[in-house]
C-alpha cells in the first residue's frame, strides 16, 4: 500500500492571480469583463516562460499571416505565366526571371509557402498549447479550492449531478475562451487587416471596401443571429442538467429503486428530462442552420462583387487573368477565418454562458470564514463549553434556544433527545460549519469563532452515523486521517478499530477498493474505517454523532468496543439516539425542542422519571418486542428444519 501524495507536487500557486470577489460577476455574460477575469492565468505574475512562450507565439502569429496572404499571389504569377498579355493589354507584371523559370517553379513555391504557413502556426499552437493549459489548471484548482471553502449550507442545497455538470461546463468553457480568443481571434483579425491593405495596394479601394462592408455584415449577422440563438442554448444546459440529475440520483439510489421495483418509474422520469432536451437540443441544431445559410449567403455576394468588378477591369486592360485568380484564392482564403470569426463568436457567447454558473460560485462569499487575525487554536486540556448558544437554520424555526454546557477535558457528554430537538446541530456548531446567532462556544477558553477553521477542525475527530468513504483503497480511506503516517501506524489504528483482520483476509488487504461511497463494504466495516481513521488522526476532542444507530445490534456492540477505546483521555460528545450506547457516559444532556429539558448520569436520570426515563422504556420495550420476534423466527426456523428432517 503506496502512501498517497500529501500535497500537490509541481501545482501551480493556487493562490497566484485570485480572482478578487465580484471582478467577473460585475459584468457578467460580456466577453470583455470575462477576458480580463482570466488574464492573469493567461499572463501569470509569476511565470517569466509562460509569458516569454506567448510573446514568442506572437511573432510567429504574424510571419505566418504574412506568409499566408502571400499565397494568393503565387496563384496571380503562375496563371499570368501560363496565360501571356493580349496585345493590347498591358505587359506582364510578373518579372521576366520568373517567366523564364516555368510555371512549375512557382507552383513549387506555392507549395513551399502552404507548408511553411501550415508549420508556423502548428508550432504557435504548440508554444501557446502550454500558456492555455496552465491558466485552465490553475482556475480549476481555484475553483476546486473555493469550492471547499463554502459553507456546509451551500453544498446541502446544491444537487450532486447538477453541480458537477456545472463545473465541468465552466472549465470547458473557459478552455474554449481561452483558446478561441487567443489562437483564432486575435489571429483572423490580424489577418482581416493584411488583406484589406493588400486589397487596397494591389487593386484599390473599392474592392477593400466592398470586403469590408462584407466582413461587417456577416459580423453583425452571426452577432444578431448567435444572440437569439443564446436562449435556445441556455435552455439546452439546464435540459441537460436535469437530465444529468435525475440519473445520478436515480443511480445513486439504486438499492431503494430496487426495494421499491421503481425501475419503470425511474426510466419514466429520465425519458421525460431527455425529451425536453431532445426538444431543446433539435431547436438549437435548427437555430445553427438558419446561420450557417445567412453567413454564406452573404459572402457568396461579397465575393460575386468583388469578382465582377475584376472581370471588368480584365476587359479595360487595368487587371490579368492572374488577377481574377488572386482575388478569388485570396477571398476564399478569406473565408475559412472568417468563418472562424462565427464560430469564434458563437463558442465565446455559449462559453460565457457555460460559465455563468461557474462564476457564481466564485463569487459566492464563503458564509464561515475566518476573522482577521485569527491564531490557530491551542488546545492544552481541551475543555468544551457551549454558553447561552442560540441558533437556527431559518429564522423563523429556532433550533437551539440558549444552550449551555461543560465538556469537561477527558470526560464524556452524551447529547440525547427526541428527533429534531437539535442534537446534530450541537456537533455541526463545534465544527463551526455554521456560527450562531447569539451566545459563543469555547475550547479552553478560546472562542472558536477567533481561531482559524483549519486549526479547530485538526484539534476534533469525527465518526458520523453515515460514512461516506472515498472511492479509492482502504488503506487510502484509513491514511486520510493523517497522511504523514507508517505503515505500522495505519495497521495498528485499524487494529485498535477492530477491522485489521478482516483487511488482511481480503486478497489485496489494505490495496483493496471500497467502491463508490465505499458501497463494496457493510455498515459497520465502513464504520470501522471511520473509526480507524480518526484514531490515526489523533485528536485531542472526539465527536461521535449517533455512530452506531445504523447498525444491527450484534455490530454495534462491537462498534461501540472500539469507540470506547477510541475515547479514552479524550473529551467526547456522543451525539446518541440509541440511549443503551451512552449509559457510561460521564453526564448525559437531554435536549427537547432546542433546550436542555435534563442532565445527569443514566442511574440520576431514570430516578426523575422524566423524559430520558420515557425515552429509556420506549426503546426498551421496542428492543425487547424485537428480541422476541428474533426469538418466535428461529423457533419457527428450528421447527421447520426438524420436520424436514424426519420426512
Amino acid at each position: 500500500m503506496s502512501p498517497p501524495p500529501s500535497g500537490r507536487s509541481a501545482a501551480p500557486a493556487p493562490h497566484a492571480g485570485r480572482l478578487a470577489p465580484g471582478r467577473i460577476s460585475a459584468e457578467k455574460g460580456k466577453l470583455s469583463s470575462t477576458v480580463r477575469g482570466l488574464w492573469p492565468y493567461i499572463w501569470p505574475s509569476d511565470r517569466a516562460d509562460l509569458r516569454m512562450r506567448i510573446v514568442w507565439a506572437t511573432v510567429l502569429l504574424f510571419v505566418a499571416k504574412f506568409v499566408t496572404v502571400g499565397v494568393p499571389f503565387t496563384f496571380k504569377w503562375v496563371t499570368d505565366a501560363l496565360i501571356p498579355p493580349g496585345p493590347n493589354g498591358p505587359p506582364s507584371s510578373v518579372p521576366i526571371a520568373a517567366l523564364a523559370a516555368a510555371p512549375v517553379i512557382l507552383t513549387l513555391i506555392y507549395g513551399l509557402a502552404r507548408a511553411l504557413m501550415a508549420l508556423l502556426t502548428q508550432w504557435r499552437d504548440a508554444m501557446f498549447a502550454t500558456v492555455s493549459m496552465h491558466a485552465v489548471r490553475r482556475l480549476a484548482i481555484e475553483v476546486f479550492e473555493h469550492m471547499h471553502q463554502l459553507s456546509l449550507r451551500f453544498h446541502l442545497e446544491r444537487k450532486t449531478g447538477g453541480l458537477t455538470r456545472v463545473l465541468e461546463r465552466g472549465r470547458n468553457g473557459i478552455e474554449t475562451i481561452v483558446r478561441m480568443v487567443m489562437l483564432t481571434g486575435f489571429p483572423t483579425v490580424v489577418e482581416f487587416a493584411l488583406i484589406l491593405g493588400i486589397l487596397v495596394y494591389q487593386f484599390d479601394w473599392r474592392y477593400a471596401l466592398v470586403t469590408a462592408l462584407m466582413i461587417a455584415a456577416y459580423m453583425w449577422y452571426t452577432r444578431k443571429a448567435t444572440d437569439w440563438r443564446i436562449g435556445i442554448r441556455r435552455n439546452m444546459n439546464e435540459s441537460d442538467t436535469d437530465a444529468n440529475t435525475k440519473a445520478v440520483d436515480s443511480l445513486l439510489n439504486y438499492e431503494t429503486v430496487k426495494y421499491f421495483g421503481s425501475e419503470e418509474r425511474e426510466a419514466a422520469r429520465y425519458d421525460k428530462s431527455m425529451e425536453r432536451y431532445e426538444r431543446a437540443s433539435i431547436k438549437s441544431y435548427t437555430s445553427l442552420a438558419v446561420l450557417n445559410a445567412g453567413q454564406a449567403a452573404i459572402f457568396t455576394l461579397g465575393l460575386t462583387a468583388c469578382m465582377v468588378m475584376v472581370v471588368y477591369g480584365i476587359r479595360s486592360g487595368r487587371h490579368t487573368v492572374g488577377d481574377l485568380v488572386m482575388i478569388n484564392a485570396m477571398l476564399i482564403q478569406l473565408y475559412q477565418p472568417l468563418n472562424f470569426m462565427g464560430m469564434v463568436y458563437r463558442e465565446i457567447k455559449q462559453a460565457v454562458i457555460d460559465i455563468e454558473a461557474l462564476f457564481d460560485i466564485l463569487d459566492r462569499e464563503p458564509e464561515i470564514a475566518d476573522r482577521p487575525g485569527a491564531q490557530p487554536l491551542a488546545v492544552a486540556a481541551g475543555t468544551v463549553r457551549f454558553e447561552n448558544v442560540q441558533f437556527a437554520y431559518v429564522p423563523e424555526r429556532p433550533i437551539l434556544r440558549g444552550v449551555s454546557f461543560e465538556a469537561p477535558a477527558g470526560k464524556t457528554i452524551a447529547i440525547v433527545g427526541p428527533s429534531g430537538a437539535g442534537k446534530s446541530t450541537i456537533s455541526r456548531l463545534l465544527f463551526r460549519f455554521y456560527e450562531p446567532q447569539s451566545g459563543r462556544i469555547t475550547i479552553d477558553g478560546q472562542d472558536i469563532a477567533e481561531i482559524t477553521q483549519k486549526s479547530l477542525r485538526a484539534s476534533i475527530g469525527m465518526v458520523p452515523q453515515d460514512t461516506v468513504l472515498f472511492n479509492d483503497t482502504i488503506g487510502y480511506n484509513v491514511r486520510y486521517g493523517r497522511w504523514d503516517a507508517t505503515e505500522e501506524e495505519v495497521h495498528n489504528a485499524a487494529a485498535l478499530a477492530q477491522i485489521d483482520g478482516f483487511i488482511r483476509s481480503l486478497p489485496e488487504g489494505y490495496d483493496t477498493s471500497v467502491g463508490e461511497r465505499g458501497l463494496k463494504l457493510s455498515g459497520g466495516e465502513k464504520q470501522r474505517v471511520a473509526i480507524a481513521r480518526t484514531i490515526l488522526k489523533g485528536p485531542p476532542i472526539l465527536v461521535l454523532d449517533e455512530a452506531t444507530s445504523a447498525l444491527d445490534s450484534f455490530t454495534e456492540k462491537d462498534i461501540q468496543d472500539a469507540l470506547e477505546r477510541v475515547s479514552r483521555g479524550r473529551t467526547t460528545l456522543v451525539i446518541a439516539h440509541r440511549l443503551s450506547t451512552v449509559i457510561n457516559a460521564d453526564e448525559i444532556i437531554v435536549l427537547d425542542k432546542g433546550v436542555i429539558a435534563e442532565r445527569g448520569t443514566h442511574s440520576e436520570l431514570l430516578d426523575k422519571d422524566g423524559l430520558y426515563a420515557a425515552l429509556w422504556n420506549r426503546q426498551r420495550e421496542a428492543d425487547e418486542a424485537r428480541e422476541k420476534l428474533e426469538r418466535t423466527r428461529a423457533e419457527e426456523a428450528r421447527v421447520e428444519k426438524a420436520g424436514a428432517g424426519v420426512a
